[in-house]
């Protein structure tokens, strides 16, 4: 056969490399093997030497969480480092361009607006109960600081991974909608081993990736949606103290309890577990947008980067 039909020929689905350089299915297995190596040597090692064995029962206290957080950025950010390497791409690429603070704060706000939007529906209609104030004064203060840090880095881990790493990556190959969908199932997955979680639950959280793969797209980074998942987290296990994704955590600002039906309180899950929230976290993102949109907090937007030199949205590539 003549050598120059064999060179026309695309290249086959499963070969490494394509017109992009290595493909997107290839660059996620890849990542996944390396993330995964690094984070089993490494919480192996903190089970030895800490006697660290899973999430403890009862409150989690802010110190076991602010190590755990630290635990899982780091392979995060070795996992990307190397990958940014071996794709020949800026670690910035998978969403953390662009400006910090003003889409941190924003999205923050915006985060603990929502969640405060539910918690009142959940109140009203007689589906949560404020039993008081659980700290006051200077204890307040430090546990609203050490909180936040630990949902900050919550937000940092959990976006970069699955937002800024397996979403730009999944949708350089197959588009943006495959992409949040498989991602956000991949994200589900992850809650299922936490105490308490519900399946209503999970479903919640695979509709919550879904919006924040959203919030990706329309802000053009991570940090907006970083902000917007540490104010919800914070806002959960401090401000109002409420199981969060069936975790409760010590040193919370208010004291508060479920009433009724699981299905529409969200029982030991936490808010995020009742039918309510689904359609409060949608619609409060769609509003949260539309006013960072017309307010400029946006300004400058490229959309995440899907290719080492051209920054677009992430909506298509090569299988």
């Amino acid at each position: 056969m003549d050598s120059t039909l064999k060179s026309a020929r695309p290249p086959r689905i499963w070969s490494l490399r394509g017109p992009e350089g290595i493909r997107s299915g290839w660059s996620f297995l890849i990542f996944v093997l390396i993330y995964g190596l690094i984070s089993f040597g490494l919480f192996t090692l903190a089970r030895i030497l800490f006697h660290l064995n899973g999430i403890p029962t009862g409150e989690i206290q802010p110190g076991f969480a602010l190590a755990g957080e630290g635990l899982q950025l780091l392979p995060v950010a070795l996992s990307i480092g190397i990958m940014s390497r071996i794709e020949g791409r800026s670690v910035l690429s998978y969403g953390l361009a662009g400006p910090v603070g003003r889409r941190f704060v924003f999205g923050a706000l915006g985060g603990v607006a929502t969640l405060s939007i539910l918690i009142a529906i959940l109140a009203l209609g007689g589906y949560w109960a404020f039993d008081g104030l659980g700290l006051q004064g200077t204890s307040a203060l430090a546990y609203a600081l050490v909180w936040l840090l630990v949902f900050t880095l919550t937000g940092i881990v959990e976006e970069t991974v699955w937002r800024g790493y397996v979403q730009t990556t999944l949708a350089r190959g197959m588009g943006f909608w495959p992409a949040a969908v498989i991602g956000s199932l991949l994200f589900a997955s992850a809650h299922m081993g936490n105490p308490g979680e519900s399946k209503l639950g999970l479903v919640q959280v695979f509709v919550a990736g879904v919006v924040f793969c959203l919030v990706f797209r329309a802000s053009g980074s991570l940090w907006f949606g970083i902000g917007v998942h540490a104010g919800w987290d914070w806002g959960q296990s401090y401000l109002y103290g409420t199981p969060d994704s069936g975790l409760v955590s010590a040193g919370h600002l208010m004291t508060s309890h479920a009433i009724g039906a699981p299905l529409l309180s969200g029982g030991s899950v936490g808010p995020e577990g009742s039918l309510f929230s689904m359609p409060v976290l949608v619609l409060g993102m769609l509003v949260l947008l539309w006013i960072c949109r017309r307010s400029g907090v946006f300004q400058g937007h490229s959309g995440p980067s899907t290719s080492p030199s051209t920054p677009s949205h992430p909506t298509a590539g090569t299988a």
